[in-house]
């Protein structure tokens, strides 16, 4: 009696990276391939990505997305793997032999360059770099300068308003968030008295969110001060405000606050708001001492240029929000001057534009550090359509030849003597950090590094 060949495995995926983006991704695919095995593969010891280390900590409303990624994770049939690193624990072709499929959702982590000279003088640091350090990353350093009593921050976003306001928020107003303790004494001994941030553009042209705008304004101990002449509206500005809520929200807020009389306001911080200055160069012999800025003129659509007039600030350091970037995962393509992964809806594509097969992208590193976590639940939808669409031949074709698949990642990291953090090993972290903060009268305080998040994994 001839014995019959084996039934072959069920799927197997592997997600790159354990923030929104591959959290959504893994969820997606376990739903769409029941008893499929998927790993979800994370660097840090810890999962959550830049809704844990690129979130300031004065912002619980958007933290709390950690608590539904987390309810994702919980009791899903997903694996965690956390401190795996992709490049240096594995490759992406071992991935590739191992799985059926493979998707890297690795994010945008730094700081997208600011092409000024001057630009990487000591003083002058890359947006991605700070928030790193006060949302205590395990790779940040453990000091930060905070000497400067004049700072210059450039851009007109979100992540602009986040450095601005946390440079300026009373170092105790931190003491009901989760930041750790070296990060509270760093902010209590700054130095710092003004800011002063610059918008390329106009007023109505910013990025600004109404709510984070506001909140600037809410600070104990600081006053915004805005010139009058900076935020009457153009043409171009009144169509933008006509036709969008959140824009005339963010002229109005910046009206009143220009409206203002100056001589009484007498905090001890200011912060001033300047439109359309573009930063033409850094300025120090050693270090940052000054920034240069050339005044912009808008055009009927927006679009600025530089009218050749310079203005000085004497600042001594300068903080650089002008966007973020992705980081090239060894082995895959990469895109260095878009920073993402070359793709066609989420499938890779190789350097002759061709589809690398088994191979997808989804978040940032798809699309570019753009749209908040709605956008990325429906991106990952569209990667992973095409996923299990993609697999589905894959797993017939083995079904039909009888091949056998290779173990996952397991195997490997035995051989290497690596000790991957489980999802029960995030539990016992998060276990302790819940202790940290009770003990403090706060819901949690983070452990800061490496070490001690591996520890307390490990038990």
């Amino acid at each position: 009696m001839t014995t019959p060949p084996p039934a072959p495995s069920a799927a197997r995926v592997a997600v790159v990276g354990a923030g929104p983006a591959g959290v959504y991704a893994a969820q997606m695919v376990a739903q769409g391939l029941p008893g499929a095995a998927v790993d979800l593969l994370e660097k840090l010891p810890v999962p959550y990505g830049l809704v844990r280390y690129g979130v300031a900590p004065d912002h619980p409303r958007i933290r709390g997305i950690v608590d539904s990624l987390h309810e994702l994770l919980h009791g899903s049939p997903v694996r965690v793997l956390c401190d795996v690193e992709v490049g240096a624990d594995v490759t992406v072709p071992e991935l590739l032999d191992r799985y059926d499929a493979v998707v890297l959702a690795t994010g945008a982590d730094r700081a997208a360059p600011l092409p000024v000279p001057g630009h990487d003088l000591p003083g002058s640091h890359g947006a991605a770099d700070f928030v790193a350090w006060y949302c205590s990353h395990p790779d940040a350093p453990a000091a930060w300068p905070l000497d400067a009593r004049e700072v210059a921050v450039v851009g007109a976003g979100n992540v602009a308003l986040d450095l601005t306001r946390m440079l300026v928020k009373r170092a105790d107003d931190l003491l009901t968030t989760d930041t750790p303790d070296h990060v509270h004494a760093a902010f209590a001994g700054s130095a710092l008295r003004t800011v002063h941030l610059f918008a390329r553009r106009g007023p109505a042209d910013t990025r600004f969110s109404p709510l984070e705008l506001r909140e600037l304004g809410e600070q104990q101990g600081v006053d915004v001060l805005v010139d009058p002449a900076e935020v009457a509206l153009d043409e171009h500005g009144r169509r933008m405000v006509a036709q969008f809520s959140p824009k005339r929200q963010v002229v109005e807020t910046l009206t009143r606050w220009a409206e203002r009389d100056p001589e009484t306001l007498t905090a001890p911080r200011r912060v001033h708001l300047h439109f359309y200055r573009a930063p033409a160069r850094i300025e120090g012999d050693r270090r940052v001492e000054a920034l240069v800025t050339e005044r912009t003129v808008p055009d009927p659509l927006g679009r600025v240029t530089g009218t050749g007039e310079h203005e000085t600030w004497p600042v001594q350091a300068v903080y650089r929000a002008v966007g973020y970037l992705s980081s090239p995962v060894p082995g895959a393509p990469f895109d260095p001057v878009r920073g993402v992964v070359p793709n066609d809806e989420g499938r890779v594509r190789a350097a002759d534009g061709g589809p690398v097969p088994g191979l997808y992208v989804t978040g940032w590193a798809k699309r570019g550090p753009a749209g908040l976590i709605g956008s990325t639940r429906s991106d990952a939808r569209q990667t992973v359509d095409h996923l299990l669409a993609d697999v589905a031949h894959r797993v017939a074709a083995r079904a039909a030849t009888g091949a056998t698949q290779a173990p996952g990642v397991d195997d490997l990291l035995a051989g290497r003597g690596g000790r991957h953090v489980s999802w029960d090993g995030w539990l016992r972290v998060d276990a302790a950090e819940v202790a940290a903060g009770a003990a403090r009268g706060r819901e949690r305080v983070k452990i800061a590094t490496r070490a001690a998040l591996l520890a307390a994994a490990r038990g």
